[in-house]
């Protein structure tokens, strides 16, 4: 538990736009669920295929593997997958680009991203 406090508390703006955004596409993904094989193992290929082109990219031009920090390499993998799927589930729903056409649907994945960003507040503030 200590170790999740002190992760939070040094977030950076960077990390906690990633966090944000992966809240935004669990909210989504959740309400507009799709139990589709071919939707699901899609996002995985794609995911095999620019997760390993995005690795590669991370290595230096003609020398030796560079070693790739384990959330760094995640990162690389899990981003494919959110966005393919997100894709897949939202296409048709009246979307503008990630944005449900609902105002409901938009203050709740707002609101869960708000209060990520109140915790990791109050959680850089008791730490430091």
């Amino acid at each position: 538990m200590v170790f999740l406090k002190c992760y939070f508390a040094a977030l950076s703006p960077g990390r906690l736009t990633l966090w944000c955004s992966f809240i935004w596409y669990l909210v989504i993904a959740v309400r507009y669920f799709d139990g589709d094989a071919k939707l699901w193992t899609t996002s995985l290929g794609l995911t095999a295929i620019v997760g390993s082109i995005l690795t590669i990219n991370a290595c230096p031009a003609g020398g030796g593997p560079r070693s790739l920090d384990k959330w760094q390499l995640l990162r690389f993998f899990l981003i494919p997958f959110c966005v393919s799927s997100f894709s897949a589930l939202v296409k048709g729903r009246g979307f503008v680009l990630i944005f449900p056409p609902e105002p409901r649907e938009n203050l709740t994945a707002g609101g869960a991203c708000f209060l990520f960003c109140l915790f990791v507040l109050l959680t850089k503030r008791l730490i430091h």
